[in-house]
């Protein structure tokens, strides 16, 4: 299990922070957990608003790139676009990390009525959802 996991998009404003989200609640923090985009977009409503439903939030996060990480030092970076399995690349050559891609969808590009480009976010969740307690299992605290 890796201590610490990077979760990265393209613009740092949906995928990746919503995946952190779920990890920190999934792993109750005992993983150390961050998001980065290539690029650094806008916050999304959305995001927070599918969170929210199931009691999670984003708590404060701000759409950045990597370079705004400074240090990069994390044992799992989970490229969720090509853009960011491409990056990651870039960075597992020079540093001690391994990577993942997990190719998701674009909620964003949904068109349509608010219902049912909330539904786009919604499936994005559960996706991420069912991804992260396949690849993290929960650790437990119990000790005899």
């Amino acid at each position: 299990m890796p201590a610490s996991v990077l979760f990265a998009c393209n613009m740092n404003a949906i995928r990746s922070p919503m995946a952190a989200a779920l990890l920190r609640a999934h792993t109750g923090g005992q993983i150390y957990t961050a998001s980065a985009g290539v690029r650094s977009g806008e916050d999304d409503p959305f995001v927070s608003e599918v969170l929210a439903e199931i009691g999670l939030d984003l708590g404060g996060h701000t759409p950045h790139a990597f370079e705004a990480l400074g240090d990069l030092n994390f044992d799992l970076i989970v490229s969720l676009t090509p853009e960011a399995h491409h990056k990651a690349g870039e960075l597992a050559r020079t540093a001690d990390v391994q990577t993942e891609y997990w190719p998701t969808m674009d909620p964003a590009a949904e068109e349509g009525p608010r219902a049912r480009r909330l539904a786009a976010y919604r499936d994005l969740r559960d996706q991420l959802a069912r991804r992260i307690a396949e690849r993290f299992p929960r650790v437990s605290t119990f000790e005899a």
